[in-house]
């Protein structure tokens, strides 16, 4: 009885001493551990004698009791403890003054959609659009592109179906509209578009826009009309300079790549050219009577061209810091 009430003494000694809850378990072991005297002093029992059993079992019991809740209770008190110095070190003076309210602001991309429609729509251009998950009647085989041409690859295209895929360019929204509005036509379709292509000047997604006008009397001059305006009004640059270089695009002909003059050099803007034939006969409109050109610009482009920006990621990464700059 002597060395039990010494075990109940010196356990509740050890507990009050220690701070981690850790060693407080490593010492919970010395005590009700497989190998712990007051398990030690249980299995004994079975020494002594029938009338000493009982009193002896219900002490060690007493003990191991006690033992238990002075355990209990120092863990609490630690876990209070550790609780007090984790509210201690994030607290909050309430007496500070507010950050305040910042307001929300357009993303520079759709400034310079806005932007683009605004010039476009001063021009006698109407705003068209249609769906991005397109058929592959539509983005493809409307637009008079073969069926070995490498921008129906996997590489290149996002396919849902061997029939639908994710938009690669906004001009199947040219074709929707011719379809169901006879000539003059003159639009802009800007958009979202996908290809298979990430870095810092090319994204899985992006926005194109893409301008069509179809009359009996349009021609090559004007489409460099138009484009060079445009392009000078949307940099606010009147001595800006615009080339027409000569391409291949399966759905104009004659093509033409767009540059124009940009810190000392010429810089690639867009594609462009007057409509193909073929895309006029697939949505019935008469070539003989009537010629179209079309152009294609890109939007990011634009955008990193007017603000300054040189990696198209950031535009992306949703960070605050950069997009507040836009408000």
């Amino acid at each position: 009885m002597e060395q039990l009430q010494q075990i109940l003494d010196q356990a509740l000694k050890q507990f009050a001493a220690i701070s981690d809850e850790a060693e407080l378990e490593q010492v919970k072991a010395k005590y009700l551990g497989r190998e712990g005297s007051l398990t030690v002093l249980l299995k004994g029992l079975g020494k002594l004698s029938a009338e000493e059993r009982p009193a002896a079992g219900a002490r060690i019991n007493q003990v191991k009791q006690g033992i238990e809740a002075a355990l209990q209770q120092r863990r609490d008190a630690l876990q209070q403890n550790k609780l007090a110095q984790q509210l201690a070190a994030e607290s909050l003076d309430v007496t500070l003054p507010g950050r305040g309210l910042s307001t929300g602001g357009l993303h520079p991309v759709t400034h310079t959609l806005e932007r683009i429609e605004q010039l476009f729509h001063s021009l006698g251009f109407a705003t068209a659009s249609g769906p991005e998950i397109e058929r592959d009647f539509y983005n493809f085989t409307a637009l008079n592109i073969p069926e070995n041409h490498p921008a129906r690859a996997m590489h290149d295209t996002f396919y849902i179906d061997p029939q639908h895929v994710l938009r690669t360019h906004t001009s199947p929204v040219q074709v929707h509209y011719m379809e169901t509005h006879q000539p003059p036509l003159k639009i802009i379709s800007p958009g979202r578009v996908y290809r298979v292509d990430s870095d810092a000047t090319h994204s899985p997604m992006f926005h194109q826009v893409e301008g069509l006008w179809v009359d009996e009397e349009v021609s090559f001059a004007n489409l460099k009309g138009v484009v060079q305006d445009f392009l000078q009004c949307f940099f606010e640059q009147d001595d800006l300079q615009v080339r027409f270089r000569p391409s291949f695009f399966p759905f104009t002909e004659p093509s033409a790549e767009i540059d124009m003059s940009w810190n000392g050099g010429w810089l690639e803007i867009g594609g462009c050219g007057m409509v193909h034939p073929n895309v006029l006969k697939h949505v019935n409109i008469d070539s003989e009577k009537y010629l179209g050109f079309a152009f294609g610009l890109g939007v990011e482009r634009l955008a990193m061209l007017r603000y300054g920006v040189n990696d198209l990621r950031l535009f992306y990464e949703s960070d605050l810091r950069f997009l507040k700059q836009f408000n």
